[in-house]
């Protein structure tokens, strides 16, 4: 048999290497992580290690039995209305009082359906609230679980919430490294509390770029309540949560709430709008080089009407469950936010 010629030879080799360069992975499957804020989850009985004292059948708003079960009822009637295409695989939670109200949860109403699985433990916040993760084994298969505490230097004694960090498996093939957060509150001041958010944001992305620095693909998810906007130093400088852009920097965390923010939106209404409630990505998650890819460049805040009530001045905001002496019978003062993530095959 007769060699091909050495120019058509060399073609089929280029015409074989660009194709085998530009085939294109598909979108195997889909599914949902989402956060949500449940503002104050307590059950009924006191713990004489935190200060719940607000949240029993003899505090000056009533905490009882009857309120709870509406509370799991509103709770839940929420999180299954977050996607409406089937549940949250993923689901962020803070203000949170301990696991038996979560175990409480995921069996109550429309959230049965959902078959999640829990990560929780107590942190050391004096208030007694915590951060905690939902999931659907299915789906998503922990690894690991490390609860990252927060330890300020110059008041060690200022106890808050720990950092969930979950590392697992998605479809049983890519790593995925989720932060579940719920930093200082502004309570006492924003100027004066700001020192506590800017610690928290260093030491998670000391954490994160050392995730990146081993593996530059490497599929991060930070969520939770921030108590800053996405604009705010917190998160813009010391996080370095950048605009979304259609080329990312390798190495880099991207704000997915950054944009809806600039257009007026919000999670949380207080004299205006605020987005404490944020979902922020690594870079390897907009491009989907590490197997998981956004869907979208912007985050959803859930803003179903029933969510909401009309003042007597002003624009509908969240209908929250209570304040101070007042019980509105309502859902969280939050909204909750979700992102759609696509598994690249």
């Amino acid at each position: 048999m007769k060699s091909l010629p050495i120019v058509l030879a060399a073609s089929l080799v280029a015409i074989t290497v660009f194709t085998g360069c530009t085939t294109q992975k598909k979108i195997d499957s889909k599914f949902s992580f989402a956060f949500y804020n449940l503002e104050n989850l307590f059950d009924t009985i006191n713990d004489p290690t935190i200060d719940d004292e607000s949240f029993l059948p003899d505090a000056r708003n009533p905490w009882n039995s009857e309120r709870y079960l509406h509370k799991l009822d509103q709770m839940s009637k929420v999180m299954a209305d977050i996607d409406s295409t089937g549940f949250p695989a993923l689901l962020g939670l803070c203000e949170v009082e301990n696991k038996e109200v979560l175990t409480d949860l995921v069996k109550h109403g429309e959230l049965r359906a959902a078959a999640y699985s829990i990560i929780h433990q107590n942190s050391p916040d004096e208030r007694g609230i915590d951060v905690a993760l939902l999931y659907q084994p299915g789906i998503f298969s922990p690894v690991s679980v490390r609860y990252i505490p927060v330890v300020f230097p110059e008041n060690p004694d200022n106890k808050t919430r720990d950092i969930l960090y979950a590392k697992g498996l998605v479809k049983s093939k890519d790593t995925l490294h989720v932060f579940i957060n719920h930093w200082v509150s502004r309570w006492g001041g924003q100027a004066e509390t700001e020192p506590s958010r800017k610690f928290i944001a260093g030491l998670l992305k000391t954490i994160t770029d050392s995730i990146m620095r081993i593996n530059p693909e490497a599929n991060i998810i930070i969520a939770g309540d921030l108590n800053d906007n996405p604009s705010d130093i917190s998160v813009s400088q010391v996080l370095q949560a950048k605009q979304v852009t259609s080329a990312p920097d390798g190495k880099s965390l991207y704000n997915l709430s950054l944009s809806a923010y600039e257009q007026g939106e919000g999670s949380l209404y207080y004299k205006s709008w605020d987005m404490f409630d944020q979902i922020i990505v690594s870079s390897a998650m907009l491009t989907g080089v590490g197997g998981i890819k956004v869907s979208d460049h912007k985050q959803t805040v859930v803003k179903h009407d029933y969510l909401l009530f009309k003042p007597k001045n002003g624009e509908p905001r969240p209908n929250r469950t209570a304040s101070g002496k007042n019980y509105f019978g309502g859902f969280s003062d939050h909204l909750p936010v979700m992102i759609e993530l696509n598994i690249i095959r």
